[in-house]
């Protein structure tokens, strides 16, 4: 009977979080999916019509066909890519130094790989036009006439981009680094092979997995980002394109398909980083930690390997450092000079006391906290599900958690948007007032927060499963033993031993809420509803003191997400890293 009654509730529980990922993160996507096949535009997203009723390929047919969003896709897949081989350039040289080696400054630099981190690319690129415009800090000071604005927008995305996404390949390709047998590379060189026969022939092929994880990451982040691309007049890419074209949505389907077809490059390219490239294809007989095989640098070739990571790491904060100055700057006294003529703190207090820059930081908080919450909740149930437990079905569970690493925000913001549209929501709905995003009175919050919480998820989800890989079920057991029952056992034994884990993923749910771009924009269409991200949006269209003020609110995200990320990191440690992986 108790062991009925013990597998009654882990399949309960197991339902019930399978009920709720199918409602918020599959059936979101199946209505985007099935509005992009729908013959009469619209047809199938209002009402109570049929999906995949009047099926029809015509609209991809119009889209490829369209040279502006044939242009669209061209343009987003060599961002993504050529943002990836940046990306990728700049991390694996600094990881190979980071794993092998001791210099001067190691310890700093390492934490200050994840400073980049502490910036949404698409704030960045206020910091970057302030630097390399046309009448910029860079063209001031050499006399030049580069223009990142104008003929080198391309360049400019990827750039911001690049330097801000390398360290999620940085922290994979050094957690794969660290888990090598030093003795392989040993027993190389005493045979004589040299440094780049080893690091091509023993090296990279067993950290292939970790630097495909990391670098499939960026890939999609890259392909999808909707906020570095509209803050640099890029609009030639399918993101900007779907996000002005929501406004069509219930009577073009086109929107569907292009997201549709962002959808299926992104899941296509998880699915090769995670089971092709990324699939080990060398197997140890042990794993050792490097720290006992690193050599020590001194001299030139120590101050060289310090070098390298602090000229990274200058460029990386340039668009930070753009950020502040902006942020300081009195309006319109930084023009064609290296730095700004007058600095003034009124932004900041303006970013804190005007209606509609305070509001936005208030939704911010109340939609993250709430976020947090309900995330860190689902996850702790979830990630006892797959280690605790033995019920069929937790593959599946497991899979759906990781499955938002690999759905673009913006394809799961079309899709609330397209929920919002049906019933019971819609026009007709019963919870229509409840709801909606495309009505005269919106009502987005309780779909903000429900796409913060599964957006992020995979976070918590993973802290929390390391956590409990870590911590021995005969605890549990033991204190039922005793007379506890499971839940007992779960809260005041389980949890308090995870709590750093707990902790840790509900920090980057909460930072990374604050600055979420694609699902803000999208669902948030009135100034009232606006949060943190989609404000700074719109002050920096403002004539004015506009752009100064979006700068001084991004500063202030900017501390919270610094915060959190070494918060997190001095938790978790170089497992930090794992919660970046697809």
């Amino acid at each position: 009977m108790q062991r009925f009654r013990r597998q009654f509730w882990q399949y309960f529980l197991l339902v019930s979080t399978l009920g709720i990922l199918f409602l918020l993160l599959v059936y979101p996507i199946v209505l985007t999916v099935a509005g992009a096949f729908e013959k009469v535009p619209g047809g199938g997203l209002s009402g109570t019509g049929k999906l995949f009723s009047n099926f029809t390929l015509d609209h991809f047919h119009l889209i490829f066909q369209n040279p502006n969003f044939y242009r669209g896709l061209i343009n987003s897949t060599l961002l993504a890519i050529t943002t990836t081989t940046v990306a990728t350039a700049i991390a694996l040289p600094l990881a190979l130094l980071a794993s092998s080696y001791k210099f001067p400054g190691k310890a700093f630099f390492n934490a200050a790989v994840l400073v980049p981190m502490i910036l949404p690319p698409f704030v960045g690129a206020i910091g970057v036009r302030a630097i390399l415009g046309r009448e910029g800090a860079f063209n001031a000071l050499f006399g030049t006439h580069f223009d990142v604005l104008g003929t080198a927008k391309f360049w400019g995305v990827v750039g911001v981009q690049a330097f801000s996404l390398f360290p999620i390949v940085f922290l994979n390709a050094t957690a794969s680094l660290a888990n090598l047998d030093p003795a392989l590379d040993e027993a190389a060189e005493n045979l004589g092979a040299g440094w780049w026969k080893r690091l091509f022939r023993i090296t990279l092929p067993l950290v292939r997995p970790g630097i495909f994880a990391g670098a499939t990451i960026v890939f999609i982040w890259a392909f999808t980002e909707l906020g570095t691309p509209l803050m640099f007049d890029y609009y030639s890419v399918t993101s900007v394109q779907i996000y002005y074209g929501l406004k069509q949505v219930e009577t073009s389907a086109e929107p569907y398909a292009l997201t549709l077809i962002m959808l299926v490059t992104a899941v296509g390219m998880y699915v090769l980083g995670k089971y092709f490239f990324g699939r080990a294809g060398y197997a140890m007989y042990s794993k050792a930690s490097r720290a006992g095989g690193e050599k020590e640098l001194t001299g030139f070739a120590g101050w060289a390997a310090a070098g390298t990571f602090a000229v990274v790491f200058l460029l990386a904060i340039l668009p930070h450092v753009g950020v502040v100055l902006t942020s300081f700057t009195a309006p319109g006294q930084w023009y064609d000079s290296v730095l700004p003529k007058a600095f003034t703190v009124s932004h900041y207090r303006e970013a804190l006391t005007a209606r509609e820059s305070f509001g936005a930081i208030t939704n911010s908080l109340k939609l993250s906290i709430a976020a947090m919450i309900i995330a860190m909740g689902a996850g702790v149930v979830i990630a006892y599900v797959i280690v605790r437990t033995q019920v069929k079905g937790r593959a599946l569970l497991d899979a759906l958690c990781m499955l938002p690493l690999a759905v673009p925000g913006l394809v799961m913001a079309f899709g609330y948007v397209a929920m919002s549209l049906r019933w019971p929501f819609g026009k007709d709905g019963p919870l229509g007032d409840f709801v909606s995003v495309l009505s005269a009175n919106p009502s987005p919050v309780p779909l903000l927060v429900a796409a913060y919480a599964i957006r992020r998820l995979p976070y918590i989800v993973r802290s929390t499963v390391a956590g409990l890989e870590q911590t021995s079920g005969e605890l549990e057991e033991a204190a039922m033993n005793l007379g506890a029952s499971r839940l007992t056992a779960v809260r005041r034994v389980i949890v308090p031993l995870i709590m750093a884990n707990i902790i840790a993923g509900g920090m980057l749910v909460f930072s990374f809420s604050m600055l979420e771009v694609s699902v803000s924009m999208l669902l948030a269409q009135q100034k009232s509803q606006y949060p943190l991200t989609q404000a700074i949006f719109a002050f920096t269209e403002r004539l004015g003191d506009g752009v100064y003020i979006a700068s001084a609110m991004g500063v202030w995200g900017m501390a919270l997400l610094t915060v959190t990320l070494f918060g997190a990191s001095a938790l978790l440690g170089k497992k930090l890293g794992s919660i970046f992986r697809v």
